[in-house]
């Protein structure tokens, strides 16, 4: 949300925009990029900043025109939901440049609230953002953050409960001793882990339960480990941070993708019971028609690879067997059958591993799948995926085969059901029709929730991806 500032000398001409919630109730971004430096002219809709939430990198457009008068925090640095992080000059040439002050604290924001309300009925305009809207302004307690001059606020434990728990005020008729203190997205984990918040041992400020709180209950000192055969992510992170000559160790801050990702993981393997079925097979009729397809016509200026072949053999696995595409709904107990499938591409990238995936799988065409995969891929490339574009997944594919991989055990991405993992394509000796030949041969891995798939459906399910991959012509008589 756009405030103004609260001198009537200068608040017509100075106007802060705060960091917006770019995702679906993320509390925090790391500002990676700024475009514009203090006296630099800013119009409506320019992208002033880009920022990198535990999700994805997004690009912030600036919602007024003016000149930049100043820029609140400097690059690397981990910014609260809901804090300016720069001040427009809205009026520029009006008149002699008065400092605006510096934000209010919390009690001043909340204390100025009642006055604002009185003088103006009207409800508060909303920022538009590159993905959602701005949040409302609240009394969310900031945290301290390295590279900030921001001192630490405080507020009254009413509005802190009143924020953490989610209502729009300090009034509850739950007593604040009975409701565990956590913000919405940490009870949101709870709940998908199945873990009581009132069992949880908070170790954040005031008392409040944290995600790495909620994790640790499921699942104490347990180590958040990669998966064998999952591309690593945040390598090129890693490797970009500076070595000192001589140096034994080097520390790499966990934060944004990497750290989500991590977290993510560790909630899944502890979660979801994983079961791996692994086929070897032989693909080299599917490498024949990706050469086919190539040259066609229909394909033409499309991304054609065995990656194609193999999401359309997965595609048609799930058609023959819909009972893997679901979800496992703790809370309630039920099993969430999906008639539609939203295809997961596990993407390494520099910023990490995310698995941005296609929307509405099932529906599309060779060709669109073709297209679909492109972009997905070029916009992940790139660091532009949003985090919409990773949101919905019911199934994915992870190829491990770029890598020379042979096979690997993928870890479930959560909220999913199964996913597959495709090994390196190598010319093997091969028993075909009686005789020994040179064949392309590669290894699948499909792991599944044991809860959601049993041993008899994740075979079937395997076994009808390889038999399409072996025999490319039942893309046609099995779709």
């Amino acid at each position: 949300m756009t405030t103004m500032t609260e001198n009537p000398a200068t608040s017509a001409r100075f106007r802060e925009f705060k960091m917006p919630d770019v995702g679906e109730g993320l509390t925090e971004a790391e500002i990676l990029k700024w475009f514009v430096q203090p006296g630099d002219t800013v119009t409506d809709g320019q992208v002033v900043c880009e920022v990198e939430t535990a999700k994805a990198a997004v690009e912030l457009p600036i919602p007024y025109d003016g000149v930049v008068h100043e820029l609140r925090f400097g690059e690397g640095t981990t910014v609260d939901v809901g804090t300016a992080i720069i001040t427009v000059d809205v009026a520029p040439g009006s008149g002699p440049v008065e400092e605006p002050p510096p934000a209010a604290t919390e009690p001043a924001l909340a204390a100025a609230e009642p006055a604002a309300k009185d003088t103006d009925d009207k409800p508060a305009s909303r920022q538009p953002v590159l993905v959602g809207y701005g949040v409302a302004e609240s009394s969310t307690k900031r945290r301290p953050r390295k590279g900030t001059s921001v001192p630490e606020q405080n507020q009254a434990a009413a509005a802190v409960q009143a924020e953490l728990n989610g209502h729009g005020s300090a009034a509850s008729s739950v007593p604040t001793a009975a409701r565990p203190l956590a913000k919405p997205p940490v009870r949101k984990l709870a709940k998908d882990l199945g873990v009581d918040l009132a069992t949880v041992v908070p170790t954040g400020p005031d008392g409040v339960i944290t995600r790495e709180d909620v994790h640790a209950a499921v699942a104490p000192a347990a180590p958040a480990d990669i998966p064998a055969g999952t591309p690593e992510p945040g390598v090129a992170v890693a490797a970009a941070v500076p070595v000192a000559a001589g140096a034994r160790e080097t520390r790499v801050p966990v934060k944004g993708v990497r750290k989500v990702t991590a977290q993510a993981m560790v909630g899944s393997a502890f979660t979801a019971p994983h079961v791996t079925e692994f086929v070897t097979v032989d693909v080299t009729r599917t490498m024949r028609l990706v050469e086919e397809l190539k040259g066609d016509k229909d394909m033409a200026g499309l991304r054609v690879n065995p990656l194609l072949l193999v999401a359309k053999a997965l595609l048609v696995a799930i058609k023959r067997n819909p009972e893997v595409n679901a979800s496992w709904d703790e809370a309630n107990q039920e099993i969430v059958l999906k008639h539609y499938v939203n295809l997961g591409i596990a993407a390494a990238t520099p910023r990490g591993l995310i698995v941005p995936n296609i929307k509405d799988a099932h529906d599309k065409t060779l060709p669109q799948l073709a297209e679909s995969l492109g972009e997905l891929v070029g916009t992940a490339r790139e660091g532009k995926t949003t985090p919409a574009a990773m949101q919905g997944g019911t199934v994915t594919i992870t190829n491990v085969g770029v890598f020379g991989v042979d096979t690997g055990t993928p870890i479930l991405n959560p909220g999913e059901s199964a996913i597959l993992a495709v090994g390196a394509i190598k010319l093997q000796p091969w028993v075909h029709k009686g005789k020994v030949k040179p064949r392309h041969v590669t290894t699948l891995a499909l792991s599944f929730d044991h809860r959601l798939v049993d041993g008899e459906l994740g075979s079937k399910v395997l076994a009808d991806i390889a038999a399409v991959l072996e025999q490319p012509k039942r893309l046609i008589t099995w779709a």
